[in-house]
């Protein structure tokens, strides 16, 4: 006989800090985005901003419409933090590129924009690595403990 499993009342990902912290992130890189484009900066800066942007966006849906509960065959947080490492790096290059030469003042902004995405991209890795930590996917933990009961 199964016991009946309770049920978790959780807070919709729009309510969350994640969501809070991944908005903010994409805000703040398309400002930088847009500081490269108006200040004529070199096209790879352009390119990885706008880069990110999509990636950033695209994980927004998928969290907020709920496909990664669907979408079972991935394991996104584990995407999510190897995707935030990744831009963490990608987007500290292309800011201190951005601020060594003398540019325009609107590259300079769109590097310090730049730093501002790394942070928000760290903050963002916390949280995904406090979830991976804390809440690990259900269906490891029922499989494991399938295993264990079959034994006996």
């Amino acid at each position: 006989m199964e016991t009946p499993q309770p049920v978790v009342n959780r807070r919709p990902f729009c309510c969350t800090l994640k969501c809070f912290v991944k908005f903010l992130r994409l805000v703040v890189t398309v400002a930088s985005m847009i500081f490269f484009i108006v200040g004529q900066a070199p096209e790879p800066y352009i390119v990885i901003t706008g880069f990110e942007v999509t990636i950033i966006f695209c994980f927004l849906v998928l969290y907020t419409c709920g496909l990664d509960k669907i979408m079972r065959s991935f394991f996104w947080p584990l995407l999510d933090v190897i995707n935030s490492m990744v831009t963490a790096l990608c987007m500290l290059i292309v800011s201190v590129l951005a601020l060594i030469p003398e540019t325009s003042t609107k590259t300079i902004l769109g590097g310090v924009f730049g730093f501002l995405t790394v942070t928000c991209t760290i903050a963002d890795c916390a949280l995904m690595c406090q979830k991976l930590r804390f809440h690990p996917r259900h269906s490891y933990k029922e499989k494991s403990t399938d295993v264990i009961g079959d034994r006996g």
